[in-house]
């Protein structure tokens, strides 16, 4: 009898001790695309992904991405849930939150960039136009000055008020060449006070940059934009 109980507590102790034991979790490797028709369905869901993945968090929305898989699955199969009517009232609720976050975000950088403005204009060596627009020489040279109808060639470096780079010819290795009557207000203004050979930092008010609109995903409306200009070469335009 005795050795009957000895043995049923062994075996409790090596189930409890087996049971103590954490399951290893199950890593699920995703699966890679391997075939044409795979190559090109995964690139089409990637940049569909991707596109929805930039306006969420530009537009700062909420998405339960379960239902937006089970949506894009259910459609492409004929199966949606949702008749025309339902689809265009919550399409239209979601461009309303869009608008509404972006109104908060344009009204947020107008204070924020009159802000700025403001502060900058006291700062040594930073001159303000009469448009608004506010400059800094890092280099003068003695070159010619373009005028709005002539091509120049630059590199420069810009960014938002935040740091954010959006764009820049000296990370892309090259300069580029444009017509400069053909930009944004401020670039047209302020690479005209330049003499050839010259580097200057142009801050540009968002009336003289993308306004309201903004530029895409890379300038957010009302934003104003800091570059770095290098004024290289000037080609007049030939008539």
């Amino acid at each position: 009898m005795k050795r009957i109980v000895i043995f049923s507590l062994l075996a409790l102790c090596t189930t409890f001790a087996f049971a103590k034991k954490p399951k290893q979790p199950v890593v699920v490797e995703p699966s890679k695309p391997a075939t044409l028709t795979e190559i090109i369905s995964y690139a089409l869901g990637a940049n569909i992904g991707s596109g929805m993945a930039e306006n969420v968090a530009r537009f700062n929305i909420e998405l339960n991405w379960e239902f937006v898989k089970q949506g894009l699955s259910e459609a492409a199969a004929g199966q949606n849930q949702f008749d025309q009517t339902k689809m265009q009232e919550a399409l239209s609720k979601l461009d309303s939150l869009a608008r509404a976050h972006q109104k908060i975000q344009s009204e947020k950088a107008l204070a924020e960039q009159k802000a700025f403005f403001e502060k900058n204009k006291t700062v040594e060596g930073v001159i303000t136009t009469e448009s608004g627009l506010q400059y800094k020489v890092i280099t003068l040279s003695e070159g010619a000055k373009p005028t709005a109808s002539d091509k120049v060639k630059v590199h420069y470096h810009g960014t938002l008020l935040d740091g954010t780079v959006f764009d820049s010819s000296i990370q892309r290795g090259e300069p580029i060449t444009f017509p400069l009557n053909q930009v944004i207000k401020g670039w047209t203004e302020s690479v005209q006070l330049m003499p050839v050979g010259s580097k200057f930092i142009f801050y540009i008010p968002s009336e003289l940059a993308y306004g309201e609109q903004g530029a895409g995903g890379a300038v957010p409306p009302n934003a104003a934009l800091i570059f770095e200009v290098e004024l290289l070469e000037i080609n007049p335009t030939e008539e």
